[in-house]
C-alpha cells in the first residue's frame, strides 16, 4: 500500500507516505491514496488531528521522474499536476489539523506538501528544497504552497538556484514551526497533537477555515468574515462551556457541538 494509516490514540492518526524505494515520490498511485486517505480521515467524527511523514529514508523526493517522462501527452501532465493540486487543496481546505513530520529531505512536491500542511516539524538534518528548475521544471505548482509561507525574496532564492535549505534556516523562514534532534522529533510532534486533540473539534474546525479564507481577502472584509465567524462559534454549545469552565475554574466537557 502506497499510503498507511495508523491510530495513535486520542483521535490522532498517522498517514504515511509508504514507497520508501522511490523515497516516497508522489506518483498517480500515491497522489491518489493520499486524496482518498485525507477525504476519509475529514468525514470522521473520531478523527482529531492527522500526523504525515514519509517511511524509510526520508519525506518525499516530490514527483517521481520516471513516471513524469513516461506520461508523454499533455493531458496526462495536466492530469498529474491537478490531482497534486487537489491534495494539497484538500489538506488546506479540511477541517482537521495536518501536521507534517519530516526527516531526510521534503524536495518538489514533497516540499509543497510540507507547506500545504497547517504545521510541520523535522529532525535537525532535514533539508528542503524547489529544485525542478536545475532538471528544466520550474517548480511553479510547488510554489503555490511554499510563497505563502515565506517572504518572496525567500522563495525566489529558492526558486531560482534549486539549492536546498537546512531546517534551521527554514524554521527561521516559516517553513517549519520547529526542528528537534532525531530521537526527540516523535515526541515533540506528538506532543502538539495531543494538545490541539484536548480541544474542541468544531472549535478548531471553524478556526481553521476561518484562518485560510481571510488570509485572501483585504483588511475590513476579513475582519467582517471574522466577525460572523466569532459571532457563529459564540453560538455553539463548546463555546458556551469552555467560557463557564474558565470562569468557574474547572476543565471544560467538550460535546463538540
Amino acid at each position: 500500500m502506497m499510503v498507511l494509516t495508523k491510530n495513535l490514540g486520542s483521535g490522532i492518526k498517522k498517514v504515511i507516505i509508504n514507497d520508501p524505494s522511490t523515497y516516497n515520490s508522489l506518483s498517480l498511485k500515491t497522489l491518489t491514496a493520499l486524496l482518498n486517505t485525507f477525504k476519509k480521515l475529514d468525514k470522521d467524527n473520531s478523527t482529531k488531528v492527522i500526523i504525515l511523514e514519509g517511511a524509510g529514508k526520508g519525506f518525499s523526493a516530490g514527483h517521481n521522474l520516471k513516471e513524469v517522462r513516461s506520461l508523454k501527452k499533455r493531458s496526462k501532465y495536466l492530469k498529474l499536476f491537478n490531482l497534486c493540486s487537489k491534495v494539497m487543496i484538500q489538506i488546506v481546505e479540511g477541517r482537521k489539523p495536518v501536521i507534517a513530520k519530516v526527516h531526510g529531505a521534503a524536495y518538489a512536491a514533497g516540499c509543497q506538501l510540507v507547506a500545504s500542511c497547517d504545521l510541520a516539524y523535522s529532525t535537525n538534518d532535514a533539508m528542503f528544497a524547489t529544485p525542478g528548475v536545475n532538471i528544466g521544471l520550474f517548480c511553479s505548482t510547488p510554489m503555490v504552497a511554499v510563497s505563502r509561507k515565506i517572504h518572496k525574496k525567500r522563495m525566489m532564492h529558492m526558486l531560482l538556484t534549486g539549492e536546498p535549505i537546512k531546517a534551521s534556516f527554514a524554521k527561521e523562514i516559516g517553513l517549519i514551526n520547529d526542528c528537534y534532534s532525531n530521537n526527540v522529533l516523535d515526541k515533540e510532534v506528538l506532543k502538539v497533537a495531543q494538545n490541539i486533540s484536548s480541544k474542541s473539534n468544531l472549535t478548531i474546525k471553524i478556526g481553521k477555515q476561518a484562518f485560510y479564507k481571510q488570509l485572501e481577502m483585504p483588511l475590513k472584509k476579513a475582519y467582517a468574515y471574522t466577525s460572523k465567524m466569532m459571532t457563529l462559534n459564540m453560538m455553539a454549545m463548546d463555546a458556551k462551556e469552555g467560557i463557564s469552565a474558565f470562569l468557574e475554574k474547572r476543565k471544560p466537557k467538550w460535546k463538540h457541538k
